[in-house]
């Protein structure tokens, strides 16, 4: 086997994705419903969630680090990604045995040090993306990523939920540690780059967020995860409110909805890839806001799996779009530590974007906060001359 293989290549960081996205789709779908199956109540989730988010938070100091150390003399990179992969399957094991309605604290710290895990070889698998990818290949390589966290997402949504309806809670960690090992094989068949010296880690490489363009992306990023994200957990309680839809229904919804963000995510890569940033730019914004006009209007179950998928298709090819345009702007000695900054502003986004689009929804209603987001959404544009100078435009 070809040691840097494409397809090896492709398949390692879609498979690091998967086993990433089958944990966010757990805590998205059935870590609630499982916390309230054990005696406790929405109070106790949202100080679950808050203190879960936080090494996604300061996983800026994991991307220095792998910056910066090479461990033991056996890289930069995939050593730490083994490391995180270790604790989050270890930390399932172990949490499969935890009641948390008896053993509230410990469940949160045991999930906090799977989250810990987790942002540590999420951050690290950037980094080693970023080494190793040519320039010609990080949109297509972000399609497999976001896809294959996208089909993670599913599988935790559906797999897991029928595991724990007909076998038990513990067989459902038992099943997500053992996805968490699918891909350690293939980081033995991937090496990493022999770092030059503009690859090796440099204090004075942060000077690049002083760049206009830098900031430029980190806006455009905030705003495209405020409006998707924020939009995307409106999605089922708006249908819901309009059409009465049932629990099973909701999980189909979102079923369809993460099939699309596949396509949308290796749709958006090939584009990013062929056409070039700023077009492929203008392809997101050109399908998120009908997307969020057709939530607004959205009147029949027939209709709202049509836009179920289209919204989809959106989300993933916006995420694709933006992950590779962030990559491009990383600096070669700083990589894991500047894109995980800027991930870190998605975030931010993200949680402006949730907190605004609950609020709003309670006091106008879904309708009027899907156009608002779609208006939000516009607010890139502006930064488009910034970002694509005639340099970037005949990349």
């Amino acid at each position: 086997m070809n040691p840097q293989s494409k397809t090896v290549r492709f398949t390692m960081f879609a498979l690091l994705y998967f086993t990433q996205g089958t944990i966010l789709g757990y805590f998205a779908s059935l870590n609630a419903i499982y916390m309230l199956d054990n005696g406790l109540d929405m109070a106790d989730v949202g100080i679950f969630s808050t203190i879960a988010l936080i090494p996604f938070i300061i996983k800026i100091l994991f991307g220095m680090l792998s910056d910066r150390y090479n461990l033991l003399g056996l890289g930069h990179r995939k050593p730490y990604i083994f490391i995180g992969l270790l604790v989050q399957f270890a930390c399932l094991i172990v949490v499969a045995n935890i009641n948390p309605g008896a053993n509230y604290w410990l469940y949160v710290g045991i999930a906090f040090l799977l989250q810990m895990g987790m942002a540590f070889y999420d951050t690290c698998t950037d980094g080693l993306a970023l080494d190793i990818t040519p320039e010609n290949e990080k949109g297509i390589l972000q399609g497999f990523m976001v896809g294959g966290r996208s089909v993670g997402v599913i599988v935790a949504a559906s797999v897991a939920g029928l595991v724990a309806q007909y076998l038990s809670w513990p067989a459902v960690f038992y099943f997500l540690a053992a996805l968490t090992l699918v891909p350690i094989p293939f980081l033995f068949f991937i090496r990493e780059k022999q770092r030059s010296p503009e690859m090796r880690f440099n204090w004075q490489a942060f000077i690049a967020f002083k760049n206009l363009k830098v900031i430029a992306v980190a806006a455009v990023g905030l705003i495209i995860f405020l409006v998707i994200v924020g939009a995307n957990q409106l999605v089922n309680p708006s249908f819901d409110a309009k059409l009465g839809i049932d629990l099973s229904t909701a999980g189909l919804v979102t079923t369809v909805w993460g099939i699309g963000c596949v396509v949308g995510a290796l749709a958006g890569g090939r584009v990013m890839d062929k056409l070039g940033n700023k077009q492929a730019l203008w392809l997101s914004l050109l399908l998120v806001v009908p997307a969020m006009a057709l939530l607004a209007v959205t009147s029949s179950k027939p209709m709202m799996w049509v836009v179920a998928v289209f919204f989809g298709i959106a989300y993933g090819v916006s995420q694709a779009i933006y992950f590779a345009l962030a990559m491009k702007y990383t600096q070669p000695a700083i990589a894991a530590s500047m894109y995980s900054i800027l991930m870190a502003v998605t975030n931010i986004g993200q949680g402006i974007g949730l907190g605004v689009g609950g609020g709003l929804a309670k006091a106008a209603g879904f309708p009027v906060t899907f156009l608002v987001f779609g208006a939000l959404m516009l607010l890139i544009i502006p930064f488009f001359p910034i970002i694509f100078s005639k340099r970037e435009q005949a990349a």
